[in-house]
């Protein structure tokens, strides 16, 4: 038999307040249950910085290359750039940076020249992807412990691709003057630096 409601009244107006005949629970299961994992399946398409345009002079920010100053070739898809030094300026090969880890600068370097068709090519290449193969443990890995490593093989396509971009980069920017220098020159911050004041 249900209980009947109460009234409570809030000035002028009244609402009821229904009765739970439901008690809380005196045992629990020992275990936790499982609850469903809720993903999120569709990905967002990235949207790039509007100041991330082909050709502008980017800050690094992280990685073995942080403080160097680079030319974004392309931005590819989720948030990442294909940027280059060019490697003959400031040893900066072609390669590919996160774009939260990056400043943009004023600073454009003209691509005129650059093959659009060979620079897509480039993203697509093979030889970024790290390799994965790890060497085993064995009796003459320990021996070799305290040997210097051996230096690894550049990939001879890497180094003509590398080549055919920084000639088409360099004529370029060797008619702008001093920008050979900027593009050498390694960017770092020191005491009373104000960052969120620079205008880049």
């Amino acid at each position: 038999m249900s209980q009947p409601s109460t009234q409570k009244k809030f000035g002028k107006s009244t609402r009821e307040v229904p009765h739970h005949s439901e008690k809380a629970q005196k045992w629990y299961p020992a275990e936790d249950e499982p609850k469903p994992k809720t993903t999120r399946k569709a990905l967002r398409p990235w949207a790039p910085r509007t100041s991330l345009k082909a050709g502008t002079v980017l800050i690094l920010l992280a990685g073995r290359f942080r403080g160097k100053r680079v030319v974004l070739l392309k931005t590819l898809d989720q948030g990442v750039l294909l940027v280059t030094g060019p490697f003959k300026i400031n040893g900066v090969p072609l390669r590919r940076v996160n774009a939260r880890y990056v400043i943009a600068t004023s600073h454009q370097v003209d691509l005129k020249g650059l093959d659009q068709s060979k620079i897509d090519e480039i993203a697509q290449a093979k030889y970024f992807t790290a390799d994965k193969a790890k060497n085993k443990a064995s009796e003459e890995a320990f021996f070799k412990q305290g040997e210097k490593p051996e230096k690894k093989e550049i990939n001879s396509s890497r180094a003509a691709d590398q080549k055919t971009v920084d000639k088409a980069l360099l004529a370029n920017i060797k008619k702008v003057d001093m920008l050979a220098s900027y593009l050498s020159s390694s960017f770092s911050l020191r005491k009373g630096d104000k960052p969120h004041e620079m205008k880049w």
